[in-house]
């Protein structure tokens, strides 16, 4: 009989030697000849990653296996450990990716920028990860260009844009909020993810009165709280797809 804590081990060892805790749920309580005498599993395999003598902390929502802290890919490594343009693109990508999969489990249509589509989350395309590889024309072609422009979009059973999400890594707020302003007539929501450090930035520059009109339809989600967001998103369709016997897909 496998501990816990191998079965973790594991799946972390067939992704590479790293993996979200969203994949984690999904994966380790299939691993076969495990024990799992809790009713919070979920809660034993975040306690399990965080042994330091097993396992380190990329960024949040990402762990790896220490065993593997020499094998990892450059652009995995945690901020300070790669060089700054490599590390900055993967957490752009990284994060793209946790919001492209958030919406995938929302059982919303989820499009990544143009631009972006060949870059990578982990081990796959973003292009991949999202489930339209076209933007829906869905108004006036300018507005439509534009919005592909747009880090990740969230679309409708009616193929209408649900929300506007830009990841703030490095760059200025306020041109994403430029961007905003030019979608403001769809009735969709706008989002700015970034590092919580920049929140107080981003309430400073939503406050100007150029951007009145978006104010209240503007949010901003920190790193942590979208990793967790992705995270429990995750739980759920494992515990819903164990009550209705369909398990995940």
């Amino acid at each position: 009989m496998k501990k816990q804590h191998d079965a973790v081990i594991e799946v972390m060892q067939s992704n590479g030697g790293y993996s979200t805790l969203g994949h984690l749920y999904q994966k380790v309580l299939q691993v076969p000849n495990v024990e799992w005498k809790t009713k919070t599993p979920f809660a034993s395999i975040r306690r399990i990653v965080q042994d330091s003598r097993f396992f380190f902390k990329i960024r949040p929502g990402l762990w790896a296996l220490k065993e593997h802290r020499d094998k990892l890919p450059a652009e995995i490594m945690p901020a300070g450990k790669q060089a700054k343009p490599v590390e900055t693109e993967f957490g752009h990508s990284f994060y793209q990716g946790l919001l492209l999969e958030i919406g995938n489990l929302r059982k919303l249509q989820t499009h990544v920028a143009m631009q972006d589509k060949n870059k990578m989350y982990l081990d796959r395309r973003l292009g991949d990860v999202a489930s339209l590889t076209e933007m829906p024309e869905f108004g006036f072609l300018p507005l439509v260009k534009k919005a592909s422009s747009v880090d990740v979009v969230w679309f409708n059973d009616r193929n209408m844009p649900h929300s506007f999400i830009e990841v703030e890594h490095s760059t200025d707020i306020y041109n994403s909020l430029l961007k905003f302003l030019e979608l403001q007539d769809f009735n969709s929501g706008f989002c700015i993810v970034a590092d919580k450090s920049r929140s107080r930035e981003f309430q400073s520059k939503l406050m100007s009165t150029a951007f009145k009109d978006i104010k209240r339809r503007t949010t901003f989600f920190d790193y942590d709280k979208t990793s967790l967001w992705h995270t429990k998103l995750f739980e759920l369709a494992n515990i819903e797809g164990t009550l209705t016997g369909e398990g995940m897909r």
